[in-house]
């Protein structure tokens, strides 16, 4: 694996941890597509870091029990300033 992508899945993932962000504030922050910070934190960060690689999951898995509250919630603001 190329150093840069091993050093981008380091930082993605301790990112995330110190964040508790979510895929989409990732990929956003690092300027790639959320399949990338996926496969990142998945596959590669797994290999390099397993034990950051299982509290960025956690955080993520977090993040997607509850993401449709936060759809909700959004979804309630949009229409209560009509």
């Amino acid at each position: 694996m190329r150093d840069y992508i091993e050093e981008r899945a380091v930082e993605i993932g301790k990112y995330i941890v110190d964040y508790h962000a979510t895929v989409r504030q990732t990929a956003k922050q690092f300027g790639i597509s959320k399949s990338t910070v996926h496969k990142d934190v998945t596959e590669r960060l797994v290999e390099i870091n397993p034990v950051l690689a299982r509290e960025a999951r956690v955080i993520l898995d977090i993040n997607k029990s509850e993401r449709h509250i936060r759809g909700g919630l959004a979804t309630r603001e949009k229409y209560q300033h009509n």
